[in-house]
């Protein structure tokens, strides 16, 4: 449970900081002047944006089997954008357009991605040691 957790709270700080860097760089979704309520609109985002991945994004995806099926797993990267989506509609001061999201959602999916294989060889290293 303790790296359960521990694993939640690094994505849900990678996840911030994914998003921060993929509004700095492509210039969308801010309104915000003020930079200490931009950081904590950025981390309420990641978090909102952790919870909605951990708890709707299985049941998205069940339901939309079909069209993952039919488009040979091409459709998860809709998915992952409609999760950033929802996301950000629930954040003040963040907006991003459908197209932009899904771009984000492929940068977060990456990123996540990383972070989950060096977890898991740190774990196996670990493993392999005792």
């Amino acid at each position: 449970m303790k790296k359960q957790f521990s694993l939640f709270v690094l994505r849900w700080i990678l996840n911030s900081c994914g998003l921060w860097a993929f509004v700095r760089i492509f210039g969308t979704g801010y309104s915000n002047a003020d930079l200490n309520a931009s950081t904590w609109a950025f981390l309420v985002a990641g978090l909102i944006f952790s919870v909605i991945n951990a708890v709707l994004r299985p049941i998205v995806i069940i339901l939309s089997l079909p069209a993952i099926l039919l488009t040979l797993g091409l459709f998860t990267i809709i998915v992952n954008g409609l999760m950033v989506y929802l996301s950000l509609l629930l954040v003040p001061g963040l907006h991003m357009t459908f197209w932009y999201s899904v771009f984000m959602g492929i940068v977060l999916s990456l990123v996540n991605y990383v972070v989950s294989s060096a977890l898991d060889m740190q774990y196996t290293r670990r493993q392999e040691k005792a």
